[in-house]
């Protein structure tokens, strides 16, 4: 039973650490939508085109204050790249996008503790400090010049709904038909946002020349400043559709991070964490140094992106790594594989090169000298000791206060009627812990010799969930016809 009790323990330690974050999730990512509703792409392109350190300065600014997704601040980059703004400041912008947003901060206070808040800003604007050193002083201006003809070259497939880039091939692209042309989604949340918006027969979508940097339903306004009414009905609903936006393309790597941090917290044990960190050493600038270099390496290998890393680095402050090295892994997560070959299809192979290099010598410095910054300071906690956990008493009233705000997020997105099918995704990831729990027990059942007890006990479970699951969407298509007849008949 060991293992089925590791299981247990594992899905124990992520429920709990999404429990904690859940509401934290949530407003970050409303303020997210908020600020994308409000701020308009081209005012902010038009104020980042030199490379001076005041322009620098501002698109820091700009990206702390917008999407968490390394995927979208990637893809925004690349627009302003190709609207003529600095490539430096390109690149500042896409680096606090994700590691210096709201979201990161509050999942970081909780899980952490506030030591690691500050270290997190004041590590991010040394890391964009060594970007912007970097590439002014030694990235050739006909290599970037290059990099944005590049860019220009690759046409128009940027999503319909919220201007992110739409790559054809990529698996979680949807392509569909419109008046005999492709209409490109760069994922099913923006399809379906984009099709209830039309079915409400509203005039909410967005040009998709005119995005904003938050995304879906993000107007632009005809104000230089980009700032549209905040006392807009359906400005804010449209800021709703931003939020979830962000949440469709970021779930899979929080409960992914999650998952992997309640695993590795049950089933690695410390003596491997301590052997790992520990090679050159346990104190001392080598260490130091090892546990930076090593933890950016981790960071690379996860595939995690900007909040989901935050589970993670959790799991190694715990068990030994250098404080540095906690930021560092963090920072690591715009140098991971999928983002390196998007890099390397936007801007070109030598650039993309290019890019990897500066941005893991930014992590690996960064967090470096925050470790020194802050040891010197007398700010950095005991190993393993964390002090962000909120009071009882405010988890749960603020995740029931922000659970309905994600409901009416939903709402405003989708509709009644796409809001039932959103409903019927939820129980997928169900399924899936279900049918791999099922397979664990029926390899437990047969000794560990055979999965054959296992396949078919997870066959058996899921023929009772499609079951139910059929019987749940019928239910609630009858519901949802019934409800809609009852406002049709209230007009």
């Amino acid at each position: 039973m060991g293992l089925f009790v590791a299981l247990v323990e594992a899905l124990r330690v992520a429920l709990g650490m999404a429990w904690e974050t859940w509401w934290a999730l949530v407003l970050g990512f409303t303020l997210t939508g908020v600020v994308g509703e409000f701020v308009s792409e081209d005012a902010m392109t038009s104020l980042l085109g030199d490379d001076d350190w005041e322009t620098i300065g501002l698109a820091t600014a700009f990206g702390a204050a917008s999407s968490s997704c390394s995927y979208s601040a990637t893809s925004t980059a690349r627009v302003f790249v190709e609207k003529g703004a600095s490539f430096t400041a390109s690149l500042a912008f896409m680096f606090a996008s994700t590691d210096l947003v709201i979201e990161l901060g509050l999942v970081l206070w909780i899980l952490l503790g506030w030591q690691f808040v500050a270290a997190d800003v004041v590590g991010g604007v040394i890391a964009v400090v060594v970007v912007a050193g970097l590439v002014r002083r030694y990235v050739p201006d006909d290599w970037i010049d290059a990099a944005r003809e590049h860019a220009l070259a690759l046409g128009d497939t940027r999503c319909a709904a919220c201007n992110m880039d739409a790559d054809p091939d990529a698996p979680d692209t949807v392509v569909t038909e419109v008046d005999g042309r492709p209409q490109y989604f760069c994922c099913g949340g923006c399809e379906r946002a984009f099709v209830a918006a039309a079915e409400a027969d509203t005039d909410e979508l967005p040009d998709a020349s005119a995005s904003t940097a938050g995304g879906i339903g993000a107007a632009a306004t005809d104000d230089a400043s980009g700032a549209g009414p905040l006392v807009s009905a359906e400005g804010w609903k449209r800021a709703g559709r931003t939020a979830i936006r962000e949440w469709d393309m970021l779930w899979h790597d929080i409960a992914l991070g999650f998952l992997i941090a309640g695993a590795l917290e049950a089933f690695v044990p410390q003596s491997a964490w301590l052997d790992l960190f520990t090679v050159v050493g346990s104190s001392g600038p080598t260490w130091v140094v090892a546990s930076v270099v090593i933890a950016t390496l981790v960071g690379v290998v996860t595939f995690l992106c900007s909040v989901g890393n935050v589970p993670f680095a959790l799991v190694l402050w715990n068990n030994g790594i250098a404080f540095g090295g906690v930021l560092a892994f963090i920072y690591a997560d715009l140098v991971i594989p999928p983002l390196v070959s998007a890099y390397r299809r936007y801007y070109g192979t030598r650039m993309a090169a290019t890019i990897f290099v500066v941005l893991f010598v930014a992590s690996v410095v960064a967090g470096i000298v925050i470790h020194y910054l802050f040891g010197f300071a007398g700010l950095i906690p005991p190993t393993g000791v964390t002090n962000g956990t909120a009071p009882d008493w405010y988890t749960l009233p603020l995740n029931l206060l922000f659970t309905g705000v994600f409901i009416a997020e939903l709402y405003v997105t989708y509709g009644a009627r796409h809001l039932a099918t959103v409903a019927l995704r939820v129980p997928e990831a169900g399924v899936t812990a279900l049918t791999l729990t099922a397979m664990a027990a029926g390899f437990l059942a047969g000794g560990g010799r055979t999965l054959s007890d296992g396949a078919a006990a997870a066959s058996a479970l899921l023929d009772v969930v499609a079951t139910r699951l059929r019987g749940c969407r019928d239910d609630l298509e009858t519901w949802t016809d019934a409800t809609r007849a009852r406002v049709r008949a209230w007009d």
